[in-house]
């Protein structure tokens, strides 16, 4: 039986989430008491159960009965169910917005202090989220975007072992917020101090070019992949099922692009599974034509 636990804060697209694993030919229940978990997975675990995919949601929307979903994963362990715990989160900014646009309540914050809600759940949350074996930032995902890491993670016939997620980004515009790994690639020699590179993205073979030309990126490429060579079996062996290595540069246009799709190709090669984002791209390109320094 494949089991998959989808917990997280209200508003960060559990709802979406369920749905897409039921697309995928999951068994779906929403709001499960934790003290049913146990229970429900026993049956499901019968010989003549109808059913091997099945996915729950456990969230605060189980009010006291929610307190017990630290002993209901215990009992799970205790009778040797495999599972996999996905958690859903994002900033405070997008979920505020999302509950405005919604106009529904956040159901710790039944006087409309929302800010409070929020902060309460986390709060609340954080032993769950600790246990969690995949954690996933919706803040900048649509609706779509995260059904397709849904289908990364759980399409096939069985759960993958890892996902390598392999995000570029530019520091002046923040951390990814579910990053395991950062590497600063700041240091590097920029191409946007070079006229004809200025426009381009590391994408381009010209400025991935120039940016490998230099010594140290080389050295500095090899170093990473024999980093992740080691981690990541690591991860694996410890029942991870997804790593977000993240990139970055001064805007997420050049360099931390072209070390990234490195990267990417070098843990393909070695029979991972990897899915690239260049998240700051699009906004860095945006930035420039607007006249703005890169």
């Amino acid at each position: 039986m494949q089991l998959v636990v989808v917990t997280g804060l209200s508003g960060a697209g559990k709802t979406q989430a369920i749905h897409a694993l039921e697309d995928l030919g999951f068994f779906c229940v929403d709001n499960l008491p934790p003290a049913l978990l146990a229970p429900f997975a026993a049956l499901c675990r019968q010989p003549d159960s109808p059913v091997r995919r099945v996915a729950v949601v456990m969230d605060v929307r189980g009010g006291d009965w929610f307190d017990q979903a630290v002993e209901a994963l215990q009992e799970l362990d205790q009778a040797g169910v495999f599972y996999r715990i996905v958690f859903l989160e994002a900033s405070d900014e997008a979920l505020v917005k999302r509950f405005k646009e919604t106009r529904r309540r956040h159901p710790l914050a039944p006087q409309g202090r929302l800010l409070e809600g929020i902060r309460a759940e986390r709060q609340r949350l954080g032993a769950l989220r600790g246990r969690a074996h995949v954690i996933l930032d919706t803040s900048e995902l649509s609706p779509r975007q995260l059904r397709e890491r849904i289908a990364q993670l759980w399409g096939g016939p069985e759960t993958p072992r890892l996902i390598a997620h392999v995000v570029s980004f530019g520091f002046r515009y923040g951390l990814p917020a579910d990053a395991d790994l950062v590497f600063d690639v700041r240091f590097l020699p920029n191409p946007h101090y070079v006229p004809d590179l200025q426009p381009m993205t590391g994408l381009d073979d010209r400025v991935r070019d120039y940016v490998l030309r230099w010594p140290s990126a080389r050295r500095l490429l090899e170093q990473l992949q024999d980093l992740l060579d080691f981690l990541l079996p690591q991860y694996i062996n410890e029942g991870k099922t997804q790593l977000t290595v993240a990139v970055g540069c001064t805007g997420g246009q050049h360099r931390s692009v072209v070390i990234a799709e490195a990267l990417a190709a070098h843990l393909r090669n070695q029979g991972h599974r990897v899915l690239v984002e260049h998240r700051d791209v699009e906004r860095s390109l945006a930035e420039r034509a607007q006249g703005k320094r890169g």
